[in-house]
């Protein structure tokens, strides 16, 4: 299989650390609120990863985070160790705890993550769980002489990390980011790429004090260290919690592309500073962002849309699993309710063309050479794209040939059924839908079919008006075969 790692910026051949097994974490959300169907396309690609992998007969052993503290708001300004915490934030905003807060939004990302049908990892690990190892990790960087100690926090050295001969920001060009163009420097730092491996709720550490200390303003989230009292940066559950489930060096990380600045590389200088081990990761896989009809998704642009926002517009999780899967990972896709339209619209025709061959009670034929032959190699089409940096939209292209082909009904349906262990959709389980059609509107669509088979196009198009008007829409599978469907 060759997959694109960002890390030599090259298409490599995967080649695991274990022969026959995977280890694969994925960077999660922070629950903090909802999750937009730009971070979904991120996880998406995990998944198609993941059943990729399993598919090609890997045992994978997936995991993936959940940020439920330490992910300050400045992270958006190009420094992770300044401004609030997104939960203490949020729970300020909504009147709630920030437990309450974590506990919402991850229940409305797992119930997200079921509708789309990905696939759930062998370990969900959330931050808040896994303090006592992240305190660990920092205690063994700080005692091979790569943290140090300031008012606010413990920070990471990356000065004393290069000193060692270690390259700090392989997966991007940290150097050119210079601190205080959008946020204050902190002149306490070595170095303005230096970062937070532990905050301090006080400055030194120190306890709360009542007597100089603002009660409303005292922290929800925070644990003793050997330090002082705080909380941990970002970065360091990703590093102290892949290694826990996955070991000190394990296969693949995925992420979207806006994590490459600087989440990663702290993530790689983090663990190999603790263990010293080089790589951490073999290959690091990165999603395109997703944009939105041509420009950036922003919840201040009121396009930050979420899967509620699709279903209220008539469009289901699948149509958006669908509609990620026509454009290669790597590339920018751009959303728009016009796409998801027609997406939709390809997923219903496959489902009613699958539904058909799903109901042929015909016995299979016995199949001659050259279809046989045809088998063979839609199937190895299908891997090859697959294996081709995850290919989807060529993946799906063999799909629909596949269905339109003279392949025997039951043997293309099982097929098919092979190729939904990447897929998805849940082909197993598509039924045909029963729909009340009135005699009127019966007569009106046998009455468009005449006049198809004719090639009057011009009464056709006058009748699909009137089915159109009864509530309905016509969609035509084939030049002789078309399907009723309510209008939404």
């Amino acid at each position: 299989m060759e997959l694109f790692n960002s890390l030599s910026r090259k298409v490599e051949t995967f080649v695991p650390i274990t022969e026959g097994k995977v280890g694969m974490y994925t960077c999660g959300p922070t629950v903090y609120s909802f999750i937009t169907i730009g971070n979904w396309r991120t996880y998406f690609l995990g998944d198609m990863l993941v059943r990729t992998l399993k598919y090609l007969g890997y045992e994978v052993d997936y995991v993936m985070n959940i940020t439920d503290v330490g992910h300050l708001t400045g992270d958006n300004l190009g420094d992770a160790s300044t401004g609030d915490d997104r939960l203490e934030k949020a729970a300020q905003k909504e009147g709630k705890s920030a437990l309450e807060i974590a506990s919402f939004y991850t229940e409305d990302f797992y119930k997200g993550f079921a509708d789309l049908k990905l696939t759930p990892p062998k370990q969900w690990c959330k931050a808040t769980d896994h303090i006592a190892e992240q305190v660990e990790m920092i205690g063994k960087i700080v005692s091979a002489g790569f943290g140090y100690t300031i008012n606010d926090g413990v920070y990471f050295d990356t000065k004393a990390f290069e000193a060692a001969g270690n390259t700090y920001g392989e997966l991007s060009t940290l150097e050119s980011i210079k601190e205080g163009a959008r946020v204050e420097p902190n002149p306490d730092k070595k170095d303005p790429r230096d970062f937070a491996l532990w905050k301090f709720s006080y400055p030194g550490g120190r306890e709360f004090n009542p007597e100089v200390d603002d009660a409303a303003s005292r922290r929800q989230m925070e644990w003793e260290s050997p330090w002082g009292l705080g909380f941990p940066g970002w970065h360091i559950e990703c590093s102290a919690m892949s290694q826990k489930y996955l070991g000190e060096q394990f296969d693949i990380h995925v992420g979207g592309e806006d994590l490459k600045s600087t989440h990663h590389p702290n993530e790689i200088a983090q663990a190999e500073a603790a263990t010293g081990k080089k790589p951490f990761v073999r290959y690091w896989v990165h999603g395109a962002f997703l944009l939105v009809d041509g420009g950036r998704m922003g919840k201040s642009l009121g396009n930050a849309y979420r899967l509620a926002d699709l279903e209220e517009r008539g469009f289901s999780a699948m149509d958006l699993r669908y509609f990620y899967m026509t454009g290669h990972y790597r590339k920018q896709l751009n959303f728009t309710f016009d796409g998801l339209a027609s997406a939709a619209k390809a997923l219903a025709t496959l489902k009613t063309m699958v539904v058909k061959l799903k109901q042929n009670e015909a016995e299979r034929t016995v199949l001659s050479s050259e279809k046989l032959n045809k088998i063979d190699d839609f199937r190895e089409r299908f891997l090859s794209a697959l294996e081709t940096d995850l290919n989807m939209p060529e993946v799906l292209a063999v799909v629909w040939e596949l269905v339109k082909s003279n392949v025997p009904s039951k043997d293309k349906y099982e097929l098919l059924l092979e190729f939904d262990q990447v897929l998805g959709f849940g082909i197993g389980e598509w039924e045909e839908q029963a729909i009340e059609i009135s005699e009127e509107v019966r007569n009106l669509v046998e009455q468009r079919k005449q006049a198809r088979m004719v090639k009057d196009f011009g009464e056709a198009d006058r009748l699909r008006q009137m089915i159109a008007n009864l509530g309905y829409e016509v969609e035509d599978v084939s030049a002789e075969e078309s399907v009723v469907k309510r209008r939404t």
